[in-house]
């Protein structure tokens, strides 16, 4: 009777969620800008690692929060397993080093299991440059935006809700 009940209990738990946070989640390596993106020529010109520094700042925080990221190079949001479409969808940079800066990054997420949509968010997350903002580029300041997202987007996917807002939202 006790091996039965082990048996039951470990089904409902295992039934409770969709998907292990032990299975991987495929994210793009490069993340791009939303088709309606409102993001500034300079920045995209300028700050062209963004969208890099977001994937890899999401798998880096993915180990912290036990969660497998890979990175691809295309993403397939059909392919077999999770797959997690992030744009970004606003950056702004005001201010400068002189002034004082006031930056913010903006971005969305779907994430999908075969397929099929599972959970959303949309996460922004703004910097004036923490210390020594003095010294740092709009391009520097901007990176803290998408590292403090990256770990937001992480976090999220250790337990995904729909329509989700994280970070300074």
């Amino acid at each position: 009777m006790l091996q039965k009940t082990k048996i039951s209990l470990f089904v409902l738990l295992g039934s409770i969620s969709m998907f292990s946070a032990a299975d991987p989640v495929t994210v793009q390596s490069g993340i791009p800008y939303a088709a309606d993106a409102k993001v500034a020529k300079n920045i995209r010109n300028e700050c062209t690692k963004l969208g890099t520094q977001l994937a890899e700042f999401t798998k880096q925080f993915g180990k912290k929060f036990s969660v497998d990221v890979q990175l691809t190079e295309k993403l397939d949001t059909a392919a077999k397993g999770r797959v997690l479409l992030i744009e970004i969808t606003d950056a702004v940079s005001m201010g400068n080093a002189f002034i004082g800066h006031q930056k913010f990054t903006s971005s969305q997420g779907t994430l999908f299991e075969d397929g099929k949509k599972v959970a959303s968010f949309e996460a922004r997350r703004q910097s004036m440059g923490g210390a020594f903002a003095a010294y740092k580029g709009s391009c520097s300041v901007l990176g803290r935006t998408v590292k403090a997202m990256g770990k937001d987007i992480a976090q999220w996917l250790k337990a995904p809700t729909d329509e989700a807002t994280l970070g300074d939202l």
